[in-house]
């Protein structure tokens, strides 16, 4: 479920994320500098140049370079300007909402400019402990409001009582309705997609006239998930090059100890099926009643695994804290047609700092099978450099020695260490990370990648991200298998 901290407690913390990054760049180089923010279970819109997160606990922050975040709002208050109207506010608009699902917060929302040019914020509550959940829709003329409340239309957890679809509810087969996402396919139909835990995720077809799901839909279509299944902030992302619709979401608790992990699969369809590599239908991922509440190893084997715990070591040379994640999840992601660039953007916590988490932005690129991977490092244009530096990266760029991290296919508290491995100049895999058996590499041209080791294959690209540690750009490889096992590598050197 959602995080329960409280944000307003967190304003001293808030002012203290100014971060810039050490003296001694690149030739000379600005270095790239980065203003944080806390936005749980970040979703993203932009608006004109400037890109919006909005999250749980009514949230928000903005960008205009993904790098430096202005927190607009951390709580659910009568003052959060987000609902704030005259004498009205977030209480009084979203009261009935409140009441419901026996809450004082929110949970994670999702804002969309429909075609008449307002801004509709799809809201939710939760009570916490139980799927009883409640997920409306405010309107407002500007994408930082006010929003007026239109209305309360789905609701979860009525025990005893008929659902939605007819049927009494039931919380091993329906929906939690909260985590709504709610995104345009390629013929410009509306779409929503929403559910966590409980029954699983679920997609509806909208009615962009009344910003409402089509009327006899009940929860809408089954597409992942069930029987409690740690599953939830599902995310569609249409790419026009693939002609695919990647459904990301995140398995495992989101605190600290919790094991949270972003994975994606794919459909040619907006409302499925999803697939994964290996072609296991979302549709299929349940949790086994017959274990304790919450069985992870049921879940574990489906889905592309994008990130989860890891930290990568201090090579020769670097300095600073280790660039690691722990419970990294809840994205949203994004097509940029006019840069073509693809990013990903999620919230995390970090190794050693408990339940403290910020918004992170990593680009992603497209492999040779059509799956997106991230980058290692969050997101510096290369423009930052002092210095022109090719995107394009060939194979004398990419020979060399690396630290890299293998996140596994688990759900765990455990944090992946990096471990050391070389692309070797004649095509050879080397180092403590290559296996029992060794590996291969071959350059594929225009960044792409492939990774073999243990006689696994891993589809990659290149590209140069910016290392905090070392102050540069650092040639870096992502790359993943078919079973759904990522890669991440940051050059070290020769």
């Amino acid at each position: 479920m959602k995080t329960l901290l409280s944000l307003a407690g967190m304003g001293a913390l808030f002012a203290s994320c100014f971060i810039a990054a050490n003296a001694g760049a690149q030739a000379g180089a600005t270095l790239p500098t980065f203003q944080n923010a806390s936005v749980h279970d970040p979703s993203v819109i932009k608006v004109g140049d400037t890109f919006y997160v909005f999250g749980s606990h009514l949230a928000s922050a903005k960008s205009k370079d993904l790098m430096k975040w202005t927190q607009m709002t951390d709580s659910v208050s009568a003052t959060n300007p987000l609902f704030l109207n005259g004498s009205k506010n977030v209480y009084t608009e979203l009261a009935e909402t409140f009441a419901w699902a026996n809450s004082t917060t929110l949970w994670a929302p999702d804002v969309r400019q429909l075609a008449d040019g307002k801004y509709y914020m799809y809201y939710d509550a939760c009570e916490g402990d139980a799927p009883r959940s409640a997920l409306g829709v405010a309107v407002a003329n500007s994408v930082e409001g006010p929003y007026v409340n239109k209305q309360v239309f789905l609701k979860s957890g009525m025990w005893g009582e008929v659902s939605p679809d007819g049927t009494v509810y039931d919380a091993l087969k329906h929906p939690n309705v909260v985590d709504p996402n709610t995104f345009r396919d390629a013929a410009g139909k509306l779409w929503m997609i929403s559910g966590s835990y409980s029954g699983g995720i679920f997609i509806m077809a909208m009615d962009p006239a009344t910003a409402l799901p089509a009327a006899g839909q009940g929860y809408g279509k089954h597409l992942m998930g069930g029987n409690h299944a740690r599953i939830e902030g599902a995310y569609v992302m249409y790419s026009p090059a693939t002609k695919y619709y990647y459904l990301f979401t995140s398995f495992g608790g989101l605190d600290a100890n919790g094991g949270y992990n972003m994975r994606v699969a794919r459909a040619t369809s907006p409302d499925g099926p999803y697939l994964d590599a290996s072609g296991k239908d979302m549709a299929d991922v349940k949790a086994d009643p017959t274990k304790p509440l919450f069985d992870d190893v049921s879940i574990a084997p489906y889905g592309q695994k994008l990130v989860g715990n890891y930290q990568f070591a201090l090579a020769s040379g670097e300095t600073g804290t280790p660039v690691g994640y722990v419970s990294p999840g809840h994205n949203s992601a994004r097509y940029e047609a006019a840069t073509n660039q693809y990013f990903l953007i999620f919230h995390t916590r970090f190794p050693g700092q408990g339940e403290y988490h910020e918004v992170r932005v990593h680009e992603m690129f497209i492999n040779d099978d059509g799956w997106p991977v991230a980058a290692p490092l969050r997101y510096v244009p290369l423009s930052k450099s002092a210095t022109t530096i090719s995107a394009t990266v060939t194979s004398a760029d990419a020979a060399g020695a690396y630290k890299m991290v293998n996140h596994g296919k688990d759900i765990s508290a455990t944090v992946k260490p990096s471990v050391a491995i070389r692309l070797d100049a004649n095509g050879t895999v080397t180092g403590a990370g290559s296996g029992n058996t060794g590996g291969t590499w071959t350059h594929k041209g225009n960044n792409n990648v492939a990774i073999v080791i243990d006689g696994v294959t891993y589809s990659g690209v290149l590209s140069r991200q910016w290392n905090p540690n070392a102050n540069a750009f650092a040639v870096t490889f992502t790359a993943q298998s078919k079973t759904g096992v990522s890669l991440w590598g940051i050059r070290t050197g020769s």
